[in-house]
């Protein structure tokens, strides 16, 4: 009976060894100012943000220009979920703070993807959910986005959009 009791707090135990640390996440993320680069653009790149932008037009929106610097931040997160092997919005917060105060934005988000093989496939998996959709069909100027393949050929996603 008194390992029954205990079981609970063994699990709970167990839960925190494994779960991730914010320590190592901040380390990373306090690098994002110098480990920014700019990625080749890849054809499926292209494509998802034509299918956003054509999206957006047909409701009457404005087109969304790319911006370098938004896409260098998006390639540091989806590099990131490659390294950890997840779908995650870790350190959103750093990310916008930065692209804030080097862009001029006032505001931002992102959409993250993993697993879709073409750009219709998580463009029409975004605009199905509907946190997602009013990200692409929200007040912004600009956005950008990164495309990477792990080790097993699956691709992850970071589409970030901001307003100037």
């Amino acid at each position: 009976m008194k390992s029954l009791t205990k079981l609970p707090l063994l699990a709970l135990l167990a839960f925190l060894s494994f779960s991730c640390t914010t320590d190592n996440l901040d380390d990373y993320s306090n690098d994002i100012e110098l480990s920014l680069t700019i990625p080749e653009t890849k054809t499926i790149e292209l494509q998802i943000l034509d299918l956003i932008n054509e999206h957006r037009e047909s409701l009457g929106l404005n087109a969304l220009s790319d911006m370098a610097l938004v896409k260098s931040v998006a390639f540091t997160h989806t590099d990131y979920m490659v390294d950890k092997n997840e779908v995650s919005h870790a350190n959103f917060y750093k990310r916008s703070d930065y692209l804030k105060a080097n862009t001029g934005a006032t505001k931002v988000s992102e959409n993250v993807a993993y697993g879709y093989s073409s750009a219709e496939s998580v463009v029409n998996a975004w605009l199905k959910s509907e946190g997602h959709r009013a990200n692409i069909e929200g007040d912004y100027t600009n956005f950008d986005l990164a495309a990477e393949q792990n080790e097993q050929g699956k691709w992850y996603y970071t589409n970030i959009f901001i307003k100037k």
